[in-house]
């Protein structure tokens, strides 16, 4: 079998050319813009629930410095058993 270099002249033969150059679509000045509703506005605030948890994790670590926070090993241990069980979370 010979194999020589007649058509490999740089164009895919599977692509047809059109003329106009990969990435260009004729329409100048065309841009991509990008909008944001007022839902996903909102969103990027700085929503309630992640105060409330600052809050909570606030209060938890005072409780641990001064040695006042206790553990519910019954609630711990129901939780386990929930989720090994397959019951939920």
């Amino acid at each position: 079998m010979r194999i020589d270099n007649r058509f490999s002249i740089g164009v895919h033969p599977y692509r047809q050319y059109s003329g106009i150059p990969q990435g260009k679509t004729g329409q100048p000045g065309r841009r991509d813009r990008v909008e944001i509703s007022e839902e996903a506005k909102e969103l990027q605030q700085r929503s309630t629930w992640a105060a409330e948890r600052e809050e909570k994790v606030r209060r938890l670590k005072e409780q641990i410095d001064n040695r006042t926070y206790e553990i519910d090993a019954r609630a711990i241990a129901e939780k386990l058993y929930k989720f090994y069980k397959g019951d939920g979370q």
